[in-house]
Formats: C-alpha cells, sequence, structure tokens
C-alpha cells in the first residue's frame, strides 16, 4: 500500500472495485430494470384497499370551484394553505385517500416516522402554533398536524376524499377545466392544481405466484393491524406465533423491522442491497429551545439545511443531524462530496455493522457497497441490533432478489422459506410517469395531452408551468431544486403558485400561461445543471434514485435544478419581485 493509503486505512482501489462489481452484479442479475416491477391491479388490486377508513357513498358533485387541487398530502395541503392566506376562498381537494396527508395517512407501519428533521419537515410549524414533540416525531403526530393544518385553514370544506380523478380536460371556449373522477363527479374549475407526490403509488416486486400465496400479505402502505394487533408503536400479539417474511429494506423496512422483529414468532428479512444505516439519535424537543424561537424561525431552519444539502456553506449548522454531517463534507469541497471523504464516511456505516451485528457472517451481509449518496441514506438506532435476535433471519439474496411465491412462502436460490403472513415494504413508483402514478391524463389545448408531451421528458417553466395548458399547475419534484427534504420544495412551490393566481385575480386575467420560448430556456437550464448528478448516478448500485440502474436522458431532462431548493427559491422570488412575471402571459382571450 501508498503511505497515503496507509494513512487512510483502506485501500482506494480495493473500493473502487468492490463498488464497481457489486453494481455491475445487480445490473447483470436484474437487467429489465425498472420494469421488475409490477403494476397494483387487477387480481392484485386489493393491495390499494383502504382500510383505515370506511367509504362512505354521496351523490356525484356537478358544480365549479374556482381552484381545484388535485391530492391532499403535503403538497395540496400547502397550495390549499397559501391560497386561502392570499384571500382564495372558493377552493376543492380531490383525494383518493380518506383523508389528508398523502403519504402519511397511509404509512402506518409500526415504526414509522420521519427521517428528516421534523422541525424543518412539518409545514406550516409557525403558522399554526404547534412545535413537534421530538427531532424525528412518529407518524401518528405528523397525521395530527396534517389535520391541525387542513383546520386551520379550513381545507376540508367543500373537499372530496376516497375519489380518484379520472379526467381533466380544457374547455377553451370557456376557459374553464372540466374534472371528472371515479365517483361521478363532473365539475369545473378556474384553476386547477396537480399535486405528484414522490410516494404516492405503492409498487410491488414483479415475482411470480404472488397470487397464489395462501398465506396473509400486504403492502406496508396498508397496514393490516386487524390481523397483526397492536399500533404503529408494536404490540402486535397477532404475530406472536406466525413465520413472517418482510420483502424490502429501504427507508421503510428499516423502521418496520426491529417492531416485527420483536414481535414475530420468527422474522425472515429478504434483503436485496442493504441501505446504509447510520446513527438517528432521536431526542425530545428542548423547551427552552422551542421558547426561545423567533418569527421566522423555521424558514431560515430550512434554508441552513437546503444550503448543506447543496453543497453550500453556513456559519452555524442549526439542524446538525446525520444528513448535514454527511451534506458538510460537499461544502467544504465546492459542493462536491470528495470521493475519499465518501470512502471514509461509508468505511464509518461498515465499521458500525461489525460492531452492532453479532454473528460476522451477518453483519458482512448488512454492509453497504455504494458511495453514500447513491441510495437515500437511512438513520436508526435499533434496525443493526434487530438481527442479533435468535427469532430473526436475514436472507441474503446476494443482488438478486427473492425468485418466487409460492402457496407457501417464498424461494430464494431454491430454498422455500415457509411464511404465514409476507409483507411487502417494496416503496413507490417514484420515477413513474405521471399518468401511471395517478391514473389519469390531462388534455391541454386543442387536445395535447400532457403525457405526450412530457414522452420524451417534461417541458415546464420551473416545473409548475407548462404551455399549452393555460391555469395549470404542476407540484412534483421534476425541473424544480432539489433537497432530501421534500417538504422544502413543496412550500417553495406553494408560494410560487399562490402568487401567480393572486396575481392573475389582480389584473382580473382569466388564463395564466408560460410562454413557449421561457419554457424551453429553463428547460435547458435543468438538463446542464443535472450533468454532474446523472454522471455520478451511472456509477452507482441500481435503485429508484437511478431509475434502477438506467440513468437515461428522459431522467436528467426530468431531474431537478442542480443548485438547489434554496438557489430555485431565491430565483424565483426574484423573478417574481420586479412584477413583469417574464415569459407567462396574462390573458382574457384564454390564448398565447
Amino acid at each position: 500500500m501508498t503511505t497515503v493509503d496507509s494513512e487512510l486505512g483502506f485501500d482506494p482501489d480495493e473500493l473502487r472495485a468492490k463498488y464497481a462489481h457489486e453494481r455491475d452484479k445487480r445490473l447483470r442479475l436484474r437487467p429489465e430494470g425498472a420494469a421488475q416491477y409490477r403494476q397494483i391491479e387487477g387480481s392484485l388490486a386489493h393491495f390499494l384497499d383502504d382500510p383505515y377508513t370506511p367509504r362512505t357513498e354521496r351523490e356525484p358533485v356537478t358544480d365549479h370551484v374556482e381552484v381545484a387541487i388535485l391530492g391532499g398530502g403535503f403538497g395540496g395541503l400547502l397550495v390549499g394553505s397559501r391560497l386561502r392566506t392570499a384571500g382564495v376562498e372558493d377552493l376543492r381537494i380531490v383525494e383518493a385517500g380518506g383523508g389528508f396527508g398523502g403519504v402519511w395517512y397511509w404509512n402506518r407501519y409500526p415504526g414509522a416516522a420521519c427521517d428528516t428533521e421534523a422541525y424543518i419537515y412539518l409545514p406550516l410549524l409557525e403558522e399554526t402554533g404547534y412545535i413537534p414533540t421530538e427531532k424525528y416525531v412518529k407518524a401518528p403526530e405528523i397525521l395530527e398536524h396534517v389535520n391541525r393544518i387542513a383546520d386551520k385553514f379550513d381545507l376540508h370544506r367543500n373537499a372530496l376524499l376516497h375519489t380518484r380523478v379520472t379526467d381533466v380536460a380544457y374547455d377553451e371556449g370557456a376557459a374553464l377545466w372540466t374534472v371528472r373522477t371515479d365517483r361521478g363527479d363532473t365539475f369545473t374549475a378556474r384553476y386547477v392544481v396537480m399535486t405528484v407526490g414522490a410516494m404516492v403509488k405503492p409498487k410491488l416486486p414483479g415475482l411470480a405466484g404472488i397470487e397464489k400465496f395462501r398465506g396473509h400479505t400486504f403492502h406496508t402502505t396498508r397496514w393490516d393491524y386487524a390481523y397483526t394487533g397492536g399500533s404503529s408503536k408494536g404490540g402486535m400479539t397477532g404475530l406472536n406465533d406466525k413465520r413472517v417474511g418482510i420483502i424490502g429494506t429501504g427507508s421503510t423496512g428499516i423502521q418496520a423491522v426491529p417492531h416485527l422483529g420483536r414481535d414475530s414468532g420468527h422474522l425472515f428479512v429478504f434483503q436485496r442491497t442493504p441501505s446504509a444505516v447510520n446513527v438517528r439519535n432521536n431526542r425530545p424537543t428542548d423547551p427552552e429551545w422551542a421558547a426561545s424561537l423567533q418569527p421566522g424561525w423555521q424558514r431560515e431552519r430550512m434554508d441552513n439545511f437546503g444550503t448543506f444539502v447543496a453543497g453550500g456553506a453556513a456559519e452555524t449548522d442549526l439542524v446538525n443531524d446525520g444528513w448535514t454531517a454527511l451534506y458538510r463534507l460537499r461544502s467544504v469541497n465546492n459542493g462536491v462530496l470528495d470521493e475519499i471523504d465518501d470512502f471514509r464516511k461509508m468505511e464509518e456505516i461498515r465499521a458500525r455493522v461489525s460492531d452492532t451485528v453479532s454473528d460476522p457472517a451477518t453483519a458482512e451481509a448488512l454492509k453497504p457497497w455504494f458511495r453514500a449518496l447513491c441510495k437515500r441514506p437511512c438513520f436508526h438506532d435499533e434496525y443493526l441490533e434487530t438481527f442479533n435476535r435468535p427469532t430473526v433471519t436475514l436472507v441474503d439474496t446476494e443482488g438478486r432478489g427473492v425468485d418466487e411465491v409460492t402457496e407457501n412462502g417464498v424461494v430464494v436460490a431454491g430454498v422455500e422459506y415457509e411464511l404465514d403472513c409476507l409483507i411487502f415494504a417494496s416503496g413507490f413508483s417514484v420515477a413513474a410517469p405521471f399518468r401511471s402514478r395517478l391514473g389519469y391524463d390531462v388534455t391541454g389545448r386543442d387536445g395535447l395531452l400532457l403525457s405526450e408531451k412530457n414522452k420524451g421528458g417534461m417541458s415546464t417553466l420551473y416545473g409548475m408551468q407548462s404551455h399549452g395548458f393555460p391555469n395549470f399547475f404542476i407540484v412534483a419534484v421534476n425541473q424544480v431544486g432539489g433537497s432530501s427534504n421534500f417538504a422544502h420544495i413543496l412550500d417553495v412551490q406553494s408560494r410560487h403558485i399562490a402568487d401567480l393566481v393572486a396575481e392573475a385575480r389582480r389584473r382580473g386575467s382569466r388564463t395564466i400561461e408560460a410562454e413557449k420560448q421561457a419554457e424551453d430556456a429553463w428547460v435547458d437550464v435543468v438538463v446542464e445543471s443535472s450533468q454532474a448528478d446523472l454522471e455520478f448516478q451511472r456509477s452507482c448500485t441500481p435503485g429508484w434514485m437511478n431509475n434502477e440502474g438506467q440513468p437515461n436522458v428522459i431522467a436528467r431532462r426530468n431531474g431537478q435544478y442542480g443548485p438547489g431548493i434554496v438557489a430555485f427559491d431565491r430565483l424565483i422570488e426574484g423573478w417574481r419581485a420586479d412584477g413583469e412575471y417574464r415569459g407567462v402571459v396574462f390573458s382574457d382571450a384564454g390564448t398565447s
């Protein structure tokens, strides 16, 4: 070894080779990329049933609203709240779930919690006067806050719950949108805001035999407490004598496994690729700190975190957790996470596995062999310890995944593991096209379908407006500033959309629409700024962040504004500030 290698304590060339081997192994074993997952439909549709809220029958709605917000997750709640603050009273949220919250309505599995600090993740804390009880709050508290927001801004009024949108179409003559739903609703709206949550549609692995399994099965987004017993805190007595299997060891699996390990008769954790699991170090909120907060504290804290995420520098790290410890490495290297620093951090994480897991073979299988930001980092203080329980077995599939599901269990490398209960922690269709995720298309001017326009990659102005779709806004993570704190992205978008609607009302305009030239220019900016990230993703082990190892031109075009959410927020705030709204046409004729 060289002198530098001796000082490091590892051989960088060996790590590069190991990372490449693990990436290539996954690509070789599962070359079909994102196609390896199954759509939840037909005989699998029961995986989407709502186990939490009974469906209430009602008469179809046929009326008119000024603003229709499609989706009641954080994005829809933020847009609705900002519009109400801007004076828009006549609005409606349409939501497929039995209540608001999006992923936090559905994610009620044991151990579910935010993995981004609650003080920056939970929206509108100052506006609602609420302080989270701990640094990383559990799902029930998040759902309570969802309803706190809805109550504060009267968002339940006029809402349509347990309602799926089936069609959205523009009438140019009337300059109105028509929204149709699976409940027979047909209503019109002056403005439509389509929220496209990153975690809206659960997915299943493409395994043969899922329908054949004779035991009990469900997805983590539809946790069946009627079967397991207990609550999100655990205590699942229904599993005490059961052989339980869970497929998926990402963010959800990391949180659910400790509870399943405690409560199951025997737990089998089926792993394809291990996650990088660092210390979470959760703790209660300090009441003195909470009392010291000054007006504007949440946005300041969000911006501080977002600055580190983008590789910027700040005098003080207000959040000071595992996320910012990782991103601070980027700050001292001109916004790029230096490879050697990356190696050091991942060596620390692998050493933690060895120090925590008593069985050497199990510990070795749990070690992640990829760069730190190839997959979303995980933070937990009980996950690794769970594998020291004699009733917990890690089944490492060495990159291939489960082979098939049988009537009695699952098969890995020719061995059948008999199960009473099979749980899928297989995540969401994060990168799927809007139409696939949402289940409907949008028809703009002259019959233009949004899915057709976006076939070769998205075209928007600032990620939120698209030429040919007047009075239509998109809330998604594409072509906007990025952050690991999704709520910050949504907050920036909600303020922008509320301002545009308020400006159109102030001018008395019938329509507001992005100009094609401005849209094309923004696409060029996004493509150029995402180049470095695309090249990095090509080197990564497959996962949802790099289209299962197949990043492409569309992924780059559908990517994010490279400088990050704070820079993006300042950019569009400056764009709005002079009152010119360049690149947007306010029109009374409904055309541009």
